[in-house]
């Protein structure tokens, strides 16, 4: 469908965009409170994270529309909300209103970068082959959680990890990623919901899972919301992984807007992206809101191009997806019916689709092969961003100075592979 940013937006191109968006990420809804809430592990109530997710998508992506005028919705981020559930709070065991605190100062800080020229400075310091590594490893992450949740991964003593039974969880998870493959290759925007229902529904038939009582409720405030510990978060020991989201979230944030931007010309009048420091800013606010909402930080979604690809132009789009989110507030008994195997799919399929940019990375070339494959490798074998960020900034800096590549070194990444050693040596003084 062709359109052009000269162009008044047509209200019902604009709206069927933006319901397109929705249903290509409402899955969200439900993995995101799922992530979180981990079975009851966290202490974090399943009713009030989807509630808090709810909020973030419904209100930072009509922020979206109305203030950065552009059609991106935003919603909690995968990668971060594993990393935010399995290193910070069952991996460090830090309280989980101290982890929301975390995301609060992580957004703060995003949002001094974004409205001053920290942002440009940092974007174009932190090499390519870094960032994709970063994706690519929080793919391997995410799949790896979705292999565990569906059983088909199990931990053992000797080797750290084994095949598990493949049972009736594990069988259900496969058809799940079949179903997904299928929609998706015929370009379904229902694919992940569609499998996500479709495992729940014959988990049902087959004893695995109990309807609940009432499908519907009302929204839960009570449990998370404002519950975050803005103090707590502030020990020094914290710091690093306050510092792992902000670099996550900046990365995540400047590749999709510029990916799908030009992707699907949505460019000012010299080619960059349009309304770009606008979208960061809203992005920060979307980390910062969901310390508050009760959910780990909020980004903008690739899953736009779907609705950007209908001719979906302006903010329009984003303020029809954004009330498209309006009902999930009161899905909450309904979505907790939904077992871990069932969005085990939707795991290993978005880290497959963020593994795909690897091919990018020169590993032939070891001073820019191996740090990408550090900061790759290490995010899923530590459990944690954080790991995998800092080294791959200290071994960028000291492998370029190794093999002479001095003047390649962007003067901003010694300063990011000092700080990045200090926090390594903060991190091991407090849980080492």
């Amino acid at each position: 469908m062709d359109t052009t940013t000269t162009q008044k937006p047509n209200l019902k191109t604009e709206a069927i965009a933006g319901i397109t968006t929705f249903f290509t990420m409402a899955y969200i809804v439900i993995v995101n409170p799922q992530i979180l809430s981990a079975d009851g592990k966290t202490g974090m109530a399943f009713s009030g994270v989807l509630t808090a997710t709810v909020l973030v998508c419904l209100v930072m992506t009509l922020l979206m529309g109305v203030y950065a005028k552009l059609p991106f919705a935003v919603a909690p981020g995968m990668g971060i909300n594993a990393f935010f559930t399995y290193t910070i709070i069952l991996g460090k065991g830090v309280p989980w209103p101290t982890a929301l605190g975390i995301i609060f100062w992580a957004g703060v800080f995003f949002l001094l970068i974004s409205v001053t020229p920290i942002r440009e400075s940092i974007a174009k310091a932190i090499p390519t082959e870094i960032r994709i590594a970063a994706a690519a490893g929080i793919g391997v992450f995410l799949t790896f959680i979705g292999l565990k949740n569906a059983g088909i991964i199990v931990s053992d003593p000797v080797t750290l990890v084994r095949i598990g039974l493949i049972g009736k969880p594990a069988l259900l998870t496969i058809l799940g990623v079949g179903i997904s493959v299928f929609l998706i290759s015929r370009k379904s925007p229902f694919a992940f919901l569609a499998t996500i229902v479709i495992v729940t529904l014959l988990a049902w038939a087959l004893g695995l899972v109990v309807a609940p009582p009432n499908l519907l409720s009302l929204p839960d405030f009570k449990s998370v919301f404002f519950k975050l510990d803005v103090l707590g978060a502030l020990k020094l020991s914290l710091l690093p992984s306050i510092i792992a989201i902000l670099f996550t979230d900046l990365f995540d944030s400047i590749s999709t807007f510029i990916g799908v931007a030009h992707a699907t010309d949505l460019l000012d009048e010299e080619g960059h992206p349009r309304n770009l420091r606008e979208g960061l800013i809203v992005d920060s606010l979307a980390t910062l809101g969901a310390g508050l909402a009760g959910s780990s930080s909020g980004t903008a979604y690739i899953e736009s191009v779907a609705g950007i690809r209908m001719g979906g132009r302006t903010g329009l789009t984003s303020v029809f997806t954004a009330l498209c989110f309006l009902p999930c507030l009161f899905i909450a008994p309904l979505a907790g019916m939904v077992p871990s195997f069932a969005t085990a799919a939707v795991l290993i399929l978005v880290g497959a689709a963020m593994f795909t940019s690897v091919g990018q990375i020169r590993f032939s070339k070891i001073e820019e092969g191996v740090p990408a494959f550090l900061t790759l490798i290490l995010i899923p074998l530590t459990f944690s961003i954080t790991q995998g960020i800092l080294w791959g900034f200290i071994s960028h800096v000291g492998l370029y100075l190794m093999v002479g590549r001095r003047r390649d070194i962007h003067p901003v990444m010694y300063a990011l592979a000092a700080v990045s050693i200090g926090l390594l040596v903060l991190e091991r003084v407090k849980f080492g």
